[in-house]
């Protein structure tokens, strides 16, 4: 599968962004998606995570009840919707999958197969 991520952009402190994530290939359906940010010098990390279905998700402590990550299988895509942004949001944000037998979430960035090209965030004070 191959992904394209976009809708990043610059934002001000208590804005909002939503990105997208497109895939190509066939059964969508049956990859695990997440999202990972990395800003500048410092190490990739874990955003959110998104089961197979989409029933179940999961949030770093960092953005839980700010972030929402959604999917639709009929169109290919995930998303991550940002609200309340703040400045340490500000990173290059990429999409992930993984196919799995299983409708769970992954949150280890080891556990992923496909990345994204990253869609940069930069959130402004």
């Amino acid at each position: 599968v191959q992904l394209q991520a976009s809708g990043g952009g610059l934002v001000q402190a208590g804005g909002s962004l939503r990105l997208s994530c497109a895939a190509s290939g066939r059964s969508f359906s049956t990859y695990a998606m997440g999202w990972f940010r990395q800003a500048p010098g410092k190490e990739r990390e874990f955003v959110a995570a998104i089961s197979r279905s989409g029933f179940t998700m999961y949030y770093a402590d960092s953005v839980k009840g700010r972030f929402t990550i959604s999917r639709d299988n009929a169109e290919r895509a995930v998303y991550l919707q940002m609200n309340i942004l703040k400045p340490e949001d500000t990173a290059v944000y990429y999409c992930a999958a993984c196919p799995l037998l299983k409708d769970t979430i992954l949150t280890s960035i080891r556990q992923y197969e496909y990345w994204g090209q990253g869609t940069q965030v930069t959130v402004s004070s």
